[in-house]
């Protein structure tokens, strides 16, 4: 079995004619926290989607998750597969008509014929695992943002996944909720074994709890590395990403006309 879960080699993907991706290469290895972060509109969400099998096939390159081709798959085991990864919506994406309990109860119950005793236990046990086993009984409208998300996150561990997929875990989330998230996101990497691909735009908190980090940036990958080699690297695009900077790579004012020459047109 390979330490890589996850490959990606010179991977590009258009809709329709506008390319999205561009011959992008990225690895994730077995246990390991991986950002892909980059600004809005990069194809940051496009590759998330592909490796989680709702985008297919790309146009060009290759893409294997655990071994597995992912453009050779038919319905059927691109299913079976699916059932081996987690996702954590932005937002959580809960079924509001459920209880916190049936949320986390939902995969176990569609996917597996175990006994409601057991599907019991476990969904107390991923309750307990995000710190929650006492909200079982509230519904989804009686959580605030964080305890939403970490509902959300025990329903994304229900089947014990070896990969799985966060959508911008961080969004809207105040500081005590967000550094509850990324530590739930990193104990339960290590702790499960699994693989972590995290989707954000959230900075500082990622690169305190990731193991590698990938910057898209209109469909390639600009920069890679570690947290430390990113905060200490003086490629321009990195440097205005992790210092927030105003202008940069990504400019400030949308392209126009010289201001004089307008005034001018103006007068």
């Amino acid at each position: 079995m390979s330490d890589n879960l996850i490959e990606i080699r010179d991977l590009s993907f258009a809709y329709r004619e506008r390319l999205v991706l561009k011959g992008i290469n990225l690895t994730a290895r077995r246990g390991q926290v991986i950002a892909i972060m980059g600004i809005s509109g990069g194809g940051k969400t496009t590759l998330l989607r592909l490796i989680g099998g709702a985008l297919r096939p790309p146009r060009a390159g290759m893409l294997t998750v655990d071994g597995v081709d992912m453009s050779s798959l038919d319905r059927e085991s691109l299913y079976e597969l699916r059932r081996r990864m987690g996702m954590l919506f932005q937002f959580g994406a809960l079924f509001t008509d459920l209880s916190v309990f049936d949320n986390v109860a939902f995969p176990l119950r569609e996917h597996t014929d175990l006994p409601e005793e057991m599907v019991r236990d476990l969904v107390l046990m991923k309750l307990n695992a995000v710190g929650l086993r006492g909200a079982q009984d509230l519904m989804p409208s009686e959580l605030s943002g964080g305890m939403a998300r970490r509902v959300a996150l025990a329903r994304a561990i229900a089947l014990e996944p070896n990969l799985i997929l966060y959508d911008e875990p961080f969004a809207g989330l105040d500081p005590i909720s967000l550094g509850v998230t990324g530590n739930l996101i990193r104990r339960l990497t290590d702790t499960l074994g699994v693989t972590s691909i995290v989707v954000t735009h959230d900075i500082q908190e990622s690169l305190r709890m990731v193991d590698y980090v990938y910057f898209v940036s209109e469909g390639v990958i600009a920069a890679e590395g570690t947290p430390d080699q990113l905060r200490a690297s003086d490629h321009p695009f990195v440097h205005q990403f992790v210092h927030g900077e105003e202008d940069g790579p990504v400019p400030f004012h949308y392209p126009a006309p010289a201001y004089a020459e307008e005034l001018e047109l103006a007068a």
